[in-house]
């Protein structure tokens, strides 16, 4: 009785493990993947290299006399129903940015996620009586940081229409802009739209 026992639970532990659906590594630059009613990480890459393809053909970084404007990320207000981390989408675009020769990010100063730590640690450690056991040659000296004269901000917004009896259309709407901090003038402004439509039983948030 007891080793017949045995060969049931087996089974039934060999169709588990066999009914499992099998885990498959996504490709990210080629991902034939159904689309989602959310937004997905596709949508971000997307938004991100349009968003800093149209900055740069629109000479807003072309820095007169050449060289590289120093740049930081203001507030990237989420307008969504989803729990959206703003820091996922300025990540890319500010690593297209930077990938662009035109800018250099500031870690010094800016919004969610900055500024460094570290930037400040590192002072504080050259003020203190422990900055006497460093090599007075590598620790950073006064008037050394420098400060933004760009600065991005954003927003991103989710309207959610009924399109017809069975269907809801979610349009998502992304504005980013770069302003001059020096006078307050806005050099680059965009907004990008990404409408999605399926069933209303698909939770949009």
């Amino acid at each position: 009785m007891k080793t017949r026992l045995l060969y049931i639970v087996l089974a039934l532990y060999l169709c588990v493990i066999g009914c499992t659906p099998e885990t498959r590594v996504v490709d990210t630059r080629n991902d034939p993947g159904k689309a989602v009613i959310v937004l997905d990480y596709r949508d971000f890459a997307e938004t991100a290299s349009e968003m800093v393809q149209s900055m740069i053909g629109s000479g807003a970084l072309n820095k007169p006399g050449g060289g590289r404007y120093v740049m930081t990320t203001g507030k990237i207000q989420n307008d969504t129903m989803q729990r959206i981390d703003t820091d996922q989408l300025m990540a890319k675009i500010e690593e297209d940015l930077l990938n662009s020769g035109r800018v250099v990010m500031t870690a010094a100063v800016g919004g969610k996620g900055a500024p460094d730590q570290m930037v400040y640690d590192t002072r504080d450690i050259r003020d203190s009586e422990v900055g006497t056991e460093f090599d007075p040659n590598t620790l950073p000296g006064k008037g050394q940081l420098l400060m933004p004269e760009l600065s991005t901000s954003g927003k991103i917004i989710q309207k959610v229409l009924t399109y017809s009896k069975n269907e809801q259309q979610v349009e998502y709407y992304f504005q980013l802009r770069v302003t001059n901090l020096a006078n307050g003038l806005v050099l680059w402004q965009k907004e990008d739209l990404i409408v999605k439509r399926g069933s209303k039983k698909t939770v949009a948030w």
